[in-house]
């Protein structure tokens, strides 16, 4: 019986499989999902596929379903974002945007920036109607009292509840562990987005991290690639029990970031339509 991702929201009893608590299908079959922003694409590394912010289809062609762009940041917006949504739409995939709120700007303003450049980019670019997903990405600085604010002010705006992106960090997960609890439920109202590929890292699975943070009960997303810069893009992917996750997303010539998905394809779907707003 197929699991939806309501019941995550509902705080449902889930049932795992044998992936040593990863998640409930395998790497290899799990729904992928690329996140980018105006740093991407990389260099070019290696013979294979390559990508613009105005030609997605290659992502397409190598398994995403669907594509997050970063809309902002703090006070500056995004200068790729419009141009990733429109060639996300022409190639019919899932799209989202995240916007990475930081701690020396209001978070209220931010979400104010965030939707309204959604409003701006739909109207200019024959996006409305289409449903976005929405994406609160906090800086490491962040307070639990952040989180709420964003959140209430998105949800206010839209009528949806973002999910959320925590950059991985001791300080992070300090804060967030000793939110008051009414802050923890209205934080774990939104879906978590995880952040751990490096293979070095203490917390050896989500279900780990997750624990630390105290606030979820599961995750939705995980990001297990990510990209660092050290005089050229590195690329950090998770490797750790039976999740050895690839340098590459598949043939593609430069690295990017890359998630998996905590469920199946319809489970995907069902997610980023809870979790979206049609922009009208």
């Amino acid at each position: 019986m197929r699991i939806s991702m309501i019941s995550i929201m509902l705080g449902l009893p889930l049932i795992l499989n044998s992936c040593g608590g990863y998640g409930r299908v395998g790497l290899k079959d799990a729904p992928k999902i690329v996140n980018v922003s105006s740093y991407d694409p990389k260099e070019r590394q290696r013979e294979g596929d390559a990508f613009s912010s105005t030609d997605v289809s290659a992502l397409q062609r190598n398994g995403a379903h669907g594509l997050i762009a970063r809309c902002g940041k703090g006070k500056v917006f995004d200068e790729k974002c419009a141009d990733f949504l429109a060639a996300t739409d022409r190639q019919g995939m899932l799209m989202g945007t995240y916007y990475f709120v930081l701690k020396d700007s209001d978070p209220v303003w931010q979400a104010d920036r965030y939707i309204d450049r959604l409003r701006e980019i739909t109207a200019t670019r024959g996006l409305s109607n289409r449903k976005i997903l929405l994406v609160g990405d906090f800086d490491t600085k962040s307070s639990p009292a952040d989180l709420v604010a964003f959140i209430d002010r998105v949800e206010q705006r839209t009528g949806v509840l973002p999910a959320i992106y925590l950059e991985n960090s001791d300080q992070l997960r300090v804060s967030l562990s000793h939110a008051s609890s009414a802050q923890k439920r209205r934080i774990s109202q939104c879906p978590y987005w995880i952040a751990l590929y490096s293979n070095t890292a203490s917390f050896e699975t989500p279900k780990k991290l997750m624990k630390a943070y105290g606030v979820w009960s599961d995750w939705a997303m995980w990001q297990y690639a990510g990209v660092e810069w050290s005089g050229r893009s590195v690329s950090k992917h998770y490797h750790h029990g039976p999740w050895k996750s690839p340098a590459y997303f598949g043939s593609m010539d430069r690295p990017l970031e890359h998630n998996a998905f905590n469920g199946s394809v319809d489970d995907l779907n069902d997610f980023w339509a809870a979790h979206s707003w049609q922009v009208q």
